[in-house]
């Protein structure tokens, strides 16, 4: 066992265009021994032979993605091994690669090696000091290779189960997106349509949002000149109140309304800046120093599927008094992953009840809705539909290994709207089919996660000797290189000696 040279002895400095390879923390992590990236020259090579690795050996990653092992192949190269990597190499006459490579994998082993990790920044493996005497239960060579035979049988078992259950999970996700589908498109309230006898047309629908938007807007001058005559009575100390705008008027451009389906007559296409209270608003920007106390901050990994994880999660933020007001979350308001990678660009979040002041960060765009008109979580569960989520990225902006929409693109995105009864309805609709399909998938999950468990719980058995049967054990002294535990650490003691 080699902890790779101190870094003063491999610096870059002593790389040449040919030669003997240098093995990296790549080769490890991918098990990928076809390409390298550095070089030494002979001289350097004898210099740190020590720390030489060649087919056959096993090299450990020791920083950042710890843990991952790799044995070379029979034809890589004789090289090195870099400061970020452990060399392995063990004796085939008592101990077999496989039953070693179960060993490393058994949570039993990994968790010694791995509990004292430490480093700045990136974190480190334990040192060889403390990976020496963790302690390896080793059976004469027929005993191992039947515990390996039997832990690969009751593995490949599980994972048939394992392919069984994402399978089902799979199926679940073609499912949901069928039930949005059918909603969206006004099938799953068909029935529901045909009892009703006072359903707004087309027409009538935009006559209704043209009402309620000046509504809204008289309101907000009407609040507007009741606090302008309060600054004025006090002498018109402070700021003063700014006069509300006209909310912004949003059209589906000809290109965009020829590339959507075609609805039920009782439902139109609609820009869903149409149904907004106040511009889109983009999220606080704070540098990490600012992280750690002060109010809840919802981040983008705390929002997936239309869904906010619980507040437990959050972290928190210092924010000043003044900032609080315009970033602060309320119950209703929509949350939009406005960067990110594509996959998870134009993600929601539905704002629920929150048991204190909560803001959000400036990778998220607030929006906030004209509740007389729409209902938050019929707008949320379109955006977590197939149409729902092309339709939000469809003027976003790419750049390298990211994405990125604003205001104008969201408030574009083309939402099938109808009245706010049949909204209800169809809210309806899909959470009575989908609360069954989120159990199943609970339960899915539940199972992945024991399915790891009994992963470990089967290597753990095998190593603490409980795995074979007697019987299984006696076959196994049946074979020609087996041998007693009393010869084989007799043997051990000789070859450390030699």
């Amino acid at each position: 066992m080699k902890r790779g040279p101190f870094g003063g002895d491999l610096k870059k400095a002593f790389f040449v265009g040919q030669g003997i390879p240098v093995y990296e923390q790549y080769h490890a992590i991918n098990n990928d021994f076809e390409n390298n990236r550095y070089f030494i020259d002979e001289d350097r090579y004898k210099l740190l032979k020590a720390c030489n690795v060649g087919p056959g050996d096993y090299i450990v990653s020791c920083s950042g993605t710890m843990g991952k092992i790799a044995r070379l192949p029979k034809n890589a190269s004789h090289g090195i091994i870099n400061q970020a990597l452990l060399r392995i190499r063990i004796n085939e006459e008592i101990i077999g690669h496989n039953y070693f490579i179960q060993f490393f994998k058994s949570s039993l082993f990994r968790k010694k090696i791995l509990k004292d990790s430490r480093g700045s920044g990136m974190q480190n493996m334990a040192g060889i000091r403390e990976i020496k005497p963790v302690k390896l239960n080793l059976p004469p060579l027929p005993i191992q290779r039947a515990i390996v035979s039997k832990i690969e049988c009751l593995f490949s078992s599980l994972d048939s189960g394992i392919a069984d259950l994402i399978k089902a999970q799979a199926q679940l996700k073609i499912y949901r997106q069928a039930v949005l589908k059918k909603a969206f498109e006004g099938e799953l309230t068909k029935e529901w349509r045909e009892q009703q006898t006072d359903l707004p047309s087309a027409e009538e629908l935009l006559e209704l949002i043209s009402e309620e938007r000046q509504a809204y807007f008289n309101k907000q001058i009407k609040e507007w000149n009741a606090n302008l005559r309060l600054w004025e009575e006090n002498g018109k100390v402070g700021k003063k109140p700014s006069k509300p705008k006209h909310l912004k008027d949003f059209k589906l451009s000809h290109e965009v309304k020829s590339d959507l389906p075609i609805l039920s007559k009782e439902f139109l296409w609609l820009p869903i800046g149409n149904i907004f209270s106040d511009s889109p608003l983009n999220g606080i920007y704070k540098s990490s120093s600012e992280y750690g106390s002060g109010l809840p901050i919802i981040r983008i990994d705390n929002f997936y599927a239309g869904v906010i994880s619980p507040s437990i999660t959050f972290k928190r933020l210092r924010i000043r008094t003044e900032e609080i007001n315009k970033y602060q979350l309320r119950q209703g308001q929509v949350l939009i992953n406005r960067v990110n990678s594509i996959d998870y660009l134009g993600k929601s979040g539905l704002v629920g009840q929150l048991d204190e002041l909560t803001v959000f960060e400036s990778n998220i765009m607030k929006l906030s809705l004209l509740e007389n008109l729409i209902l938050p979580k019929f707008l949320v569960l379109f955006l977590t539909s197939v149409t729902g989520m092309k339709e939000i990225r469809r003027f976003a902006k790419h750049a390298v290994n990211q994405a990125s929409i604003n205001q104008t693109d969201v408030s574009l995105t083309p939402l099938p709207f109808c009245s706010k009864g049949e909204q209800h309805q169809i809210v309806k609709e899909i959470e009575s089919r989908l609360s069954v399909c989120d159990k199943v998938e609970k339960d899915i999950k539940d199972s992945l996660v024991k399915s790891t468990a009994l992963r470990q719980s089967i290597l753990k058995k095998a190593f603490e000797g409980k795995l074979l049967t007697k019987e299984e054990i006696e076959k196994c002294k049946q074979e020609a290189d087996y041998e007693p535990a009393s010869v084989l650490l007799e043997r051990i003691k000789k070859e450390k000696v030699n």
